[in-house]
């Protein structure tokens, strides 16, 4: 009997939900409840001061007076005679109108404006979809590129009015609640390709027992903020978490060149190895792409070019200067080599600087040390860097902390705060001080990075771009190597329409402006082919290009990702 009742209280509240989402079914409780309550108390004065006129009236009768007065209907049958008593039926009166005539339709109609819009459940037969469990810089360059793969998404999300304007924008959304293992059944979660939960640890966990509720076997890819949380998030139930603070103090450590002329390798791809070098104070400075191969000091290829942040994809004539970084690749044979010829070149004992004594700053600090180099953390809290040996406390703009850190000979300064606009600001204090030091910084907006480059950030890592590139290629729907900032290597099967053409003949580079680096067929790698080469249709393509050439060779030639 006590289920049943149980039952009964609840099926209103949850085919309520079922229209809007939990937090509004429980505000428009709340209202009707407060109606409910001034209506009892309203019942109890009216019969108290009727009977101070000697008037009795029976509990229907009260409740008829006053629905008819709190409605401004007026029918006058039952009235007053004391002042008390018209001066509390003005009191009803105005009531009735705040109430019911105002706030309760403008409550109702703000909560259920946009409820036909937003669908709480994707359409039966819905299959190979990714479900996205939270809306945020990572997951927007996530979508971005699920829809440059043609991969179909939703995004979850518990808040309706959030969820119109994400659809008012162009983004899926479906309303549902992120610790509901309802939501992710309507989800059709169990035919999903994978989840990705990106919020905070705590909600990541939770939402996980979630959705094993409903599926143990879907895939899913969580981030977490470190090794603690990582470990959580496996024994909940996560396939892959991504420690995206510490990947990131790696990928920023990758960035630096340390002063030396050494190729420090970015990423390898197969027998394919990318590095990047400085070009400063070495040979290479005055030559072009196609005299540095004639005289053969570099065995590998150049590929890219960096120049103050700016990156090009050279031609045989394109000139090496002081400035330059070159980006190569070939086998780990040529990179050796390379090293050996350059390694006499800008050798600095100076420390690397790290400016934040986060997370961030930590594993670049540890970065650093697997590579046997020296470097000081600037950091105004002493607690977060207990490792005084390598730690500056105070101000990153003092002048003379700068000067005990060693700035004036670092040959390299690293910006990890979260805060883009107090990156965006050390940027330009210390490329006033110093012309030749390379800065380096993270971004959490992708609209900072410009203001970062121009400011004179030599390289820009991206959070949303990080996260977004190793989601992607964990869930075997991409294979993109971040270079740095809004320049990538992925990898694509032959597209038809490019199968037997040559290089030369195929002209991606006019067309799109990617590089063909390398052909993957039958086993065999071949890194930066001829231009002669022919594009094997059973094969796969290596190309390199920035955000946007990458796009235009999705959109004319949709390839298919290679898994």
């Amino acid at each position: 009997m006590k289920s049943r009742i149980k039952y009964f209280s609840q099926r209103p509240l949850h085919q309520l939900q079922r229209l809007t989402s939990r937090r509004n079914a429980i505000f428009l409780t709340r209202i009707f409840s407060a109606f409910i309550l001034i209506l009892t108390l309203y019942s109890f004065i009216f019969h108290y001061l009727m009977r101070l006129e000697g008037r009795s009236y029976s509990i229907v009768s009260g409740f008829y007076w006053l629905i008819s007065t709190m409605t401004t209907l007026g029918i006058g049958d039952i009235v007053f005679e004391s002042d008390a008593g018209r001066l509390f039926t003005v009191i009803v009166s105005l009531s009735g109108v705040l109430f019911l005539l105002i706030l309760l339709p403008f409550t109702i109609f703000q909560l259920f404006q946009s409820s036909a819009r937003i669908p709480r459940e994707l359409p039966e037969g819905t299959r190979g979809h990714v479900v996205i469990t939270e809306y945020n810089p990572l997951t927007s360059a996530l979508v971005e590129r699920l829809r440059r793969f043609n991969q179909p998404y939703a995004v979850l999300v518990p808040d309706l009015e959030e969820a119109t304007q994400l659809k008012d924008k162009g983004i899926k959304t479906v309303a549902g609640e992120l610790d509901d293992a309802e939501s992710y059944r309507e989800l059709r979660i169990d035919h999903a390709a994978f989840v990705v939960a990106t919020g905070t640890d705590e909600t990541n966990t939770t939402l996980t027992y979630a959705v094993r509720q409903v599926s143990a076997t879907v895939p899913m890819i969580a981030t977490a903020s470190g090794t603690i949380a990582q470990r959580v998030l496996e024994n909940a139930g996560c396939t892959y978490v991504l420690a995206l603070n510490e990947m990131m103090g790696q990928s920023l450590a990758r960035r630096i060149i340390a002063g030396d002329a050494m190729a420090h390798v970015i990423g390898v791809s197969d027998n394919m190895v990318i590095a990047e070098a400085a070009a400063a104070n070495t040979p290479l400075v005055g030559k072009t792409v196609e005299q540095a191969h004639a005289s053969h000091l570099v065995d590998a290829s150049i590929i890219g070019l960096w120049e103050r942040g700016t990156f090009s994809l050279p031609t045989n004539q394109s000139m090496i200067s002081e400035k330059s970084i070159l980006v190569i690749v070939g086998t780990q044979l040529q990179i050796d080599r390379y090293n050996e010829l350059f390694c006499i070149y800008n050798i600095s004992s100076a420390p690397i600087l790290i400016v934040g004594g986060g997370s961030v700053g930590r594993a670049l600090g540890r970065a650093m040390q697997e590579r046997d180099l020296e470097y000081r953390i600037i950091e105004r809290k002493k607690a977060l860097v207990p490792d005084e040996k390598h730690v500056i406390i105070g101000e990153a703009t003092d002048v003379d902390v700068l000067k005990q850190a060693g700035f004036f000979e670092a040959p390299a300064v690293a910006i990890n705060s979260h805060d883009d606009q107090t990156n965006i600001y050390l940027t330009t204090f210390f490329r006033h001080l110093r012309k030749d030091i390379q800065i380096i910084s993270r971004a959490t907006l992708d609209r900072s990075i410009h203001t970062l480059h121009s400011a004179g950030c030599d390289f820009v890592v991206s959070h949303a771009s990080l996260g977004a590139n190793n989601i992607l290629n964990l869930s075997k729907r991409g294979n993109i190597l971040m270079i740095a900032e809004g320049v990538d290597v992925f990898r694509v099967k032959t597209p038809k329409m490019l199968a037997g053409k040559s290089i030369r003949y195929a002209a991606i580079r006019e067309h799109c402006g990617c590089d063909v680096i390398g052909i993957s067929a039958r086993g065999t790698m071949m890194i930066n082919p001829y231009i002669e080469t022919a594009l094997p249709a059973d094969g796969e393509m290596i190309l390199i290009g920035s955000v946007e050439s990458e796009e235009k060779f999705f959109r004319r030639y949709r390839p298919v990702a290679v898994e």
